[in-house]
């Protein structure tokens, strides 16, 4: 899972020059490259705020997508996400679709000693609660994420089969068993589709939080198991306990539904924990979902 090159040299210049021909009263704020991930480069803008500006064009229409839908879904996910405040366009050669959104203090919860994610549990079952309700039929499509675990069967396998993969032996027997799981039988339903630790922010000094949830790139609908594998994903057995604990007392989880996250933690963990990864972040979750998800007490 090697980052893919960039298709547009996105720099502070170009976007100072969006800026000015779009934004102009937003132009003359401090702005400073802050990161460059898999499809967008983020640079913070003055103190409050940041933009989010595709890299590549596949990402283009995620920043459409986060663009039409992501105000509604603010407003009921109970915690602070990226819905934007200002849209861009194309401009100054510039091909594609861009974002002003709000920037958030915080620590990537990636970067979070295991056992200390546990204080994010019960926020973070109430932010998936809210997030699992019927969405429309016009939410946008995703081929990856909601879909049925057999659409995904082949690309899992053939990444087992890559050499070398730790632990394959252990992983394609117990993906081979969840994936056979009863398909979703509710109506689809909003889900992240991208929800990893990687993409959550803990809060720094005062009480200990959920800051914000990142990156709603692959925001579609489907089966919410997509986004309940982050109990796998995210947390060590009591943290997972303790997030199993709060969703279940919020909105009731069938059974099935878990058996289908965690065989999408497999899926999930084992595209991070590619020996090909060039993220050391993302390895380092994917190399903790796999452990989580093989452990005895990974159910």
């Amino acid at each position: 899972m090697r980052t893919p090159a960039a298709e547009v040299a996105v720099t502070v210049d170009l976007v100072r020059s969006l800026l000015r021909e779009q934004h102009p009263d937003l132009a003359g704020l401090p702005l400073t490259l802050h990161s460059s991930g898999w499809d967008n480069v983020i640079l913070r803008l003055g103190d409050d705020l940041a933009v989010r500006i595709p890299r590549r064009g596949s990402a283009a229409a995620l920043a459409a997508n986060e663009q039409r839908w992501l105000g509604p879904v603010a407003a009921r996910a109970g915690v602070p996400v990226p819905a934007p405040v200002r849209v861009g366009r194309p401009g100054c050669g510039y091909p594609w679709p861009w974002s002003v959104i709000p920037w958030f203090e915080g620590r990537v919860a990636a970067a979070l000693p295991v056992p200390e994610r546990g204080r994010l549990a019960a926020p973070l079952a109430a932010f998936t609660a809210r997030m699992h309700v019927p969405a429309p039929g016009d939410a946008p499509p995703n081929p990856v994420r909601g879909v049925p675990l057999a659409s995904r069967d082949a690309r899992v396998r053939e990444r087992l089969a890559g050499a070398p993969f730790p632990r394959a032996d252990e992983l394609l027997p117990l993906w081979e068993r969840l994936s056979a799981t009863a398909v979703w039988q509710g109506p689809p339903v909003w889900i992240h589709g991208d929800l990893h630790p990687a993409n959550i922010l803990a809060s720094t000094g005062g009480a200990p939080g959920l800051a914000a949830v990142l990156d709603f790139g692959d925001l579609t609908s489907g089966d919410p198991a997509t986004d309940l594998a982050v109990a796998w994903m995210m947390f060590d057995a009591p943290g997972r306990a303790a997030f199993r604990a709060a969703r279940e007392r919020l909105s009731p989880v069938d059974p099935a539904t878990w058996d289908r996250a965690r065989a999408w933690a497999v899926s999930f963990g084992s595209l991070m924990a590619s020996p090909s990864t060039d993220n050391p972040l993302l390895a380092a979750v994917g190399a903790h979902t796999v452990d989580q998800v093989l452990s005895a007490s990974g159910h």
